[in-house]
């Protein structure tokens, strides 16, 4: 079989896929699986090289997340939070809205966004439903606001973690260059959000006074479970941040916390939060998407798409950061972005050798970064955290569909490259 069918056979199956997804004709994780076994059937991708693309550490610190939010759950700590948010907010539901929004960035900038996001979630979804209103456009906008407070950090999300090991960027280089741009990015969407929800979201007097009646002291079942709970996630966290210094893999750090709390909790339950709690779906949804990706990388499409665009820039800083920000961007929104920092990588450095202004490297290398974190915004699946929160939620009774999603979270991630462009050119150029 030649290169070229390869590849047209690897974007067939791709596309195929995501028809299947977006159309919601079969569930999401048979689309996928369906997707990556087609591609091993035809040659396309060995059997080998397909479970090598799976990502286990990303599937292990997924499952491990799942058993620590389940045993807190059962301490009644989210329940406890979202009434104290609900009455800090006065009730408000769009002021409540844009607490979460910079809630949820200011702690994916630190604590990563899927541990955000499966973090606050649970906690806005017993808000509204104490409220009497629909969860949907709270948790679209957490999601976006995670994962642009991923791209603030080099810890906040998994390309730039890659673009940091790539580099000789620092922690400090990350913050000075990128916090600045996600700072102004964020400004816009909640003024974007304002207009558009300011007078769609509505709360009858009742509900919010019996939001505000709550006696949220009496809502923690377990206080020593919930003690040591914290405790273990506070050591979690903690090693989550040094993890690039301890070398020890998230995934051990998320599935050691998570198989102790579980142990030390009640015996009768351990079987219900490992085969009901843990979202074995996402998780198969995560393993089919992530060899289906592979075929992309290694049939060649990816690196010949990108060398086709910085062809057209003839190696020039400007352009090339812009359409290196937008390429980013666009495909970041339906291929997963980890891949696609590593194949895209060598070429910014095979660039830096070549640019007209060598100086110049630097934005081009924030651009990658702030393309490929804000671009998962653009539709369900185009980061981790998108997939997570829609699987909580759907876990809760509801169900949010790719079209809903998308709708809304491509308006957002449209503004926020604009503004980073913006940035981008005005600052370094």
């Amino acid at each position: 079989m030649s290169a070229t069918v390869s590849m047209l056979i690897a974007v067939g199956i791709f596309i195929g896929t995501y028809i299947l997804i977006i159309t919601e004709v079969i569930n999401k994780m048979l689309a996928s699986l369906i997707g990556a076994f087609l591609l091993i059937l035809t040659g396309i991708l060995s059997q080998d090289i397909a479970l090598r693309a799976i990502d286990w550490n990303v599937i292990f610190f997924l499952i491990g997340m799942m058993l620590v939010i389940a045993v807190l759950r059962r301490t009644g700590i989210f329940m406890y939070i979202a009434i104290k948010t609900a009455k800090l907010a006065r009730g408000n539901p769009l002021l409540i809205m844009m607490l979460m929004f910079v809630i949820t960035a200011i702690a994916s900038a630190f604590l990563g966004s899927v541990t955000t996001i499966m973090i606050l979630i649970p906690i806005i979804l017993l808000i509204c439903n104490e409220l009497k209103i629909t969860p949907v456009p709270y948790i679209i906008m957490m999601v976006v606001a995670s994962n642009m407070g991923g791209a603030a950090t080099m810890i906040g999300d998994p390309p730039n973690i890659i673009i940091g090991s790539a580099t000789d960027y620092d922690f400090l280089d990350f913050i000075f260059n990128l916090t600045p741009a996600i700072i102004f990015a964020s400004i816009a969407c909640l003024a974007l959000m304002w207009f558009m929800y300011h007078d769609k979201l509505k709360v009858s007097r009742e509900n919010r006074a019996k939001m505000l009646s709550y006696k949220e002291e009496g809502l923690i079942k377990n206080k020593r479970m919930l003690k040591i709970s914290l405790i273990a996630l506070a050591i979690m966290l903690v090693l989550l941040a040094l993890e690039s210094i301890l070398k020890i893999g998230t995934a051990t750090i998320s599935m050691s916390t998570g198989l102790f709390l579980v142990l030390i909790g009640e015996r009768k339950e351990i079987e219900q939060i490992m085969v009901h709690e843990v979202d074995w779906v996402t998780l198969f949804f995560f393993v089919g998407l992530f060899i289906i990706v592979e075929g992309l990388v290694q049939t060649g499409f990816i690196s010949l798409l990108a060398h086709k665009v910085l062809d057209l820039t003839h190696n020039q800083a400007r352009p090339t950061s812009m359409a290196i920000l937008w390429l980013s961007g666009v495909l970041s929104a339906f291929i997963d972005n980890v891949p696609f920092v590593a194949t895209i990588i060598p070429l910014i450095k095979q660039i830096g050798t070549v640019i007209t202004e060598p100086n110049l490297i630097d934005p081009i290398w924030w651009a990658m970064s702030l393309g490929t974190c804000l671009g998962g915004n653009g539709t369900l699946i185009g980061a981790s955290s998108n997939v997570v929160a829609v699987g909580i939620a759907k876990k809760n009774g509801l169900n949010i569909s790719f079209k809903e999603f998308t709708k809304v979270s491509v308006v957002y991630t449209i503004l926020s490259l604009i503004v980073c462009s913006a940035y981008i050119l005005l600052r370094y150029f």
